[in-house]
């Protein structure tokens, strides 16, 4: 609990320091490995979105008012809001057969592969998290395209775009 709490203070000042560009999430900052160590992997996600509104509050509160607007405007246009209007990939989540759909986005940034515990943050504000434990590496890649596709026992599963390979994922954001 005191490493928690340790990482999450650590977090809080890392993120007032960055808020003046627009606030990260948990999620956004970590790595899949500090993620789970964290224990954060447990959260609901009504808790971790809490958590976050904490660390996002505290955050701006160290900014001067129109700066701190400025960073409220720049998080309400990210593509994390758009991915809050698209509930698939939650789990639990009871709707229609057309929820199960194909999902195509971009992970954003440099990509090698996945190692057991590896976090994906996509283009359009989704973010999932692997959910077996293969590891696949590749050559690095940026910005590759990738699909998500509804698989067995309400399971989702990740390729991308010109690899053979694929893992299982659920979505945390």
């Amino acid at each position: 609990m005191h490493k928690l709490l340790s990482a999450l203070l650590a977090l809080s000042i890392g993120a007032s320091l960055q808020a003046s560009e627009g606030f990260s999430s948990l999620e956004e900052q970590m790595t899949g490995k500090e993620y789970s160590a964290a224990g954060l992997h447990k959260l609901s996600q009504g808790e971790l979105d809490a958590l976050n509104a904490w660390i996002r509050s505290r955050s701006l509160a160290t900014l001067d008012a129109p700066a701190a607007a400025t960073a409220a405007a720049a998080t309400a246009a990210t593509g994390a809001d758009k991915a809050s209007e698209d509930m698939r990939g939650f789990e639990g989540r009871q709707g229609s057969d057309e929820e199960r759909t194909t999902i195509t986005s971009r992970i954003v940034g440099k990509f090698d592969g996945w190692d057991g515990q590896t976090v994906f943050r996509l283009e359009n504000g989704m973010i999932w998290v692997q959910a077996d434990k293969r590891k696949s590496y590749i050559r690095p890649v940026d910005n590759p395209v990738v699909y998500i596709e509804p698989s067995l026992f309400d399971s989702w599963r990740l390729h991308v775009e010109g690899q053979k390979a694929d893992c299982k994922v659920r979505r945390i954001q």
